[in-house]
């Protein structure tokens, strides 16, 4: 079996966001507050969650460990994905982001406990990437202002989830609390990898 060895990148943190209402746009914000049970404040904070259809091996709803409570994204894939789609841009916020990074190709391909470890002092661990759905791709219509009573319906909600494959970013759970802000540099902590056969 063919062992590829640790290594670590290096990257910057554009933007910081928040989701504070009921809805899962985030806002940008001054700063994030992690602490074990995620952000402060933040929609998908909590040590544990319910099930959903992610997870159809749990009757939906069941009480299960939160490890998404942090969503990560990249201004490079976020780039890829606008253009596949064919417009200007799309916002991390408008996707429910709550970490924009900078500098790491790949992003999504960094794989599962990966450490990110923040200049401020936070830890994150990421547990996987963010498969993308048709409530992002609605909200990208919506915002972008397409009409439509249900923008999950539309086509550019379809063709979301097909350009979005593999570059809608991460989920990760915080290892070690403390805040981050935008500007703050991190190093991405890859353990070794193998495929298991």
């Amino acid at each position: 079996m063919d062992v590829i060895p640790a290594k670590k990148l290096h990257g910057k943190v554009s933007r910081v966001l928040n989701a504070e209402g009921k809805d899962f746009v985030s806002q940008d914000v001054e700063k994030l507050e992690l602490t074990y049970g995620g952000i402060k404040g933040d929609r998908h904070a909590g040590l544990t969650r319910e099930s959903n259809a992610r997870e159809p091996w749990y009757p939906r709803g069941t009480q299960m460990r939160n490890e998404q409570q942090v969503s990560i994204v990249s201004v490079e894939e976020l780039a890829d994905i606008s253009q596949g789609l064919g417009i200007e841009r799309i916002d991390a916020g408008w996707i429910g982001a709550n970490l924009v990074f900078e500098g790491i190709p790949n992003l999504t391909y960094l794989p599962s406990r990966t450490l990110l470890m923040f200049e401020g002092g936070v830890t994150l661990r990421v547990d996987g990437y963010r498969g993308p759905c048709r409530f992002s791709g609605g909200s990208i219509a919506k915002h972008i202002g397409l009409d439509g009573e249900d923008h999950k319906k539309t086509q550019l909600a379809f063709d979301f989830v097909k350009q979005a494959n593999m570059k809608r970013g991460l989920v990760a759970w915080v290892e070690r609390e403390g805040d981050i802000r935008a500007g703050e540099g991190f190093t991405a902590r890859i353990w070794e990898q193998w495929i298991y056969t």
